[in-house]
């Protein structure tokens, strides 16, 4: 037994020896080298044992001080979250996207997903999507919380943010923020805005409606009348609207546009019953400006067999694979390229060269806006018409043509606009 004893006192002398070399423990490696020190100048037996389950103790402490040490070592940079779409690394840009609703609107917020997307595959960044909720009293302390955390690009859109999003970028200078789609120019030192001519991609949605209407497209009617359904009565709604009326009266003058807006950009079934009372009064395609409100324009759209036109994304695109018959439906789209825009400002932030403190607005020329030219408005849309929306697009790009904006108009203004074309 005493040989046994002294065996694996040399053993575990020799683990813990090697131990002490990876692991510096204040007060417990003395006690250990003088635990061994004892042992082998001699002591009595009873002694040599408690030592001895000493010595054990000792090392079991030491295997685990190595295992966390290990482990902490590996742990690399803290992302601060446990939600985010991939280990954070070294070097990596961080970059969070905050949605004031909920994804799945197969539009504008899925249009910034898509941005953040881009982001990851492109640019190898780390990146998150936190998604807010339409519970607005949610979104200011949702903002501050994000800022809290170790994100270098904190990025969100629309106007109904713009105000807390800002006071969000002003508490936190070392931050960077990017707000996709704003119509209020002012700007923190350390924002960057963007926004679309939304005018002038609906005034091409405008001219299609209308050249369709009159087509012998298999669903057109023989009313002259195209319908407009957006989420609210509002400036950047009317902004579509506008554009979409001039438009639509650049090719024919005497067209008539049914308007309703249905007070809400998450209901699509008040968007599919505000639409079945166009289509049913005689209306043969309607303009979506409607958020997820808009995909109950496409459920109408299907129910009559009558035309659509979507918004931000190109929503035929996102409807193609799981309902081909409502896809086909959709003429094109007037899109805002956000993902895009997204993208771009995040590159030029990594590369540095990003002009913070102002606002761009992206038209045609800077390819931030667009319609859907895609194999359904190939198919769907006469060649003959198509040449004459390209002819309307080249006169906005040259600038031949002037779109107004209902954002700067007074709310008379775009009341009249409306009752001029009132079927």
């Amino acid at each position: 037994m005493y040989v046994f004893e002294r065996k694996a006192v040399n053993f575990i002398g020799l683990i813990i020896l090697f131990s002490l070399e990876a692991v510096r423990i204040p007060g417990v490696n003395h006690a250990i080298v003088s635990g061994l020190t004892n042992y082998k100048q001699g002591c009595d037996r009873e002694m040599k044992k408690n030592v001895l389950v000493l010595l054990l103790v000792a090392v079991m402490v030491l295997v685990t001080a190595c295992g966390s040490n290990s482990s902490n070592n590996s742990t690399g940079t803290n992302s601060g979250t446990n939600t985010a779409e991939e280990g954070s690394a070294e070097g990596k840009l961080k970059v969070v996207l905050l949605i004031p609703g909920t994804l799945g609107d197969k539009s504008f917020f899925d249009a910034a997903n898509n941005g953040l997307q881009k982001v990851k595959a492109e640019l190898g960044a780390e990146t998150k999507v936190v998604e807010m909720g339409t519970d607005k009293t949610k979104w200011e302390p949702t903002f501050n919380d994000i800022a809290a955390e170790e994100w270098d690009v904190i990025i969100s859109g629309g106007s109904e943010i713009t105000e807390m999003f800002n006071a969000t970028a002003e508490a936190n200078p070392d931050k960077k923020f990017i707000n996709y789609d704003t119509d209020i120019e002012e700007a923190p030192a350390n924002m960057y805005n963007m926004s679309y001519s939304t005018n002038e991609v609906s005034f091409l949605a405008g001219a299609v409606a209308a050249l369709a209407t009159k087509s012998d497209m298999p669903n057109a009617n023989p009313e002259n009348v195209i319908g407009f359904v957006g989420g609210m009565d509002i400036p950047g709604i009317n902004a579509f609207l506008v554009g979409y009326i001039q438009g639509a009266q650049y090719v024919d003058p005497d067209v008539k546009v049914a308007v309703s807006y249905a007070g809400d950009f998450v209901n699509p079934a008040k968007g599919k019953e505000l639409s079945l009372i166009q289509y049913n009064s005689g209306v043969d395609v309607i303009f979506n400006v409607a958020g997820g409100t808009g995909l109950g324009i496409f459920d109408a759209a299907k129910e009559k067999t009558q035309y659509a036109i979507g918004v931000d994304s190109d929503q035929a695109a996102l409807l193609k694979d799981t309902d081909p018959e409502k896809a086909n439906l959709i003429v094109t789209s007037a899109i805002k390229k956000i993902d895009s825009a997204i993208l771009g400002a995040v590159t030029k932030i990594q590369d540095g060269t990003l002009e913070m403190g102002k606002r761009d607005v992206l038209g045609f020329v800077e390819e931030g806006v667009g319609i859907a030219e895609n194999d359904i408005y190939k198919d769907v849309f006469p060649a003959d018409l198509q040449a004459k929306v390209e002819e309307v697009k080249q006169k906005l790009i040259n600038k031949e043509v002037t779109v107004d904006n209902a954002m700067g108009m007074e709310t008379s203004e775009v009341e009249a606009i409306r009752n001029a074309v009132k079927p």
